[in-house]
């Protein structure tokens, strides 16, 4: 049996919010802060990972 690794995403903002992304089978939408000494987290509810990356912000 594989278990698949959670999902990970690079945003450009340190507060985000996440719903599981798979609409009503999702999860209770939250929001997290990623904090300046580690620059990420991951959701408690679906462990996706969230990375911030300040060089994403300057491509917008």
């Amino acid at each position: 049996m594989t278990i698949e690794a959670p999902e990970t995403e690079v945003v450009a903002q340190r507060r985000v919010a996440c719903d599981g992304g798979e609409g009503a089978l999702g999860h209770p939408r939250v929001w997290l802060s990623i904090p300046h000494d580690t620059n990420e987290v991951e959701c408690g509810y679906c462990d996706k990972k969230y990375i911030y990356d300040p060089a994403k912000a300057v491509e917008k």
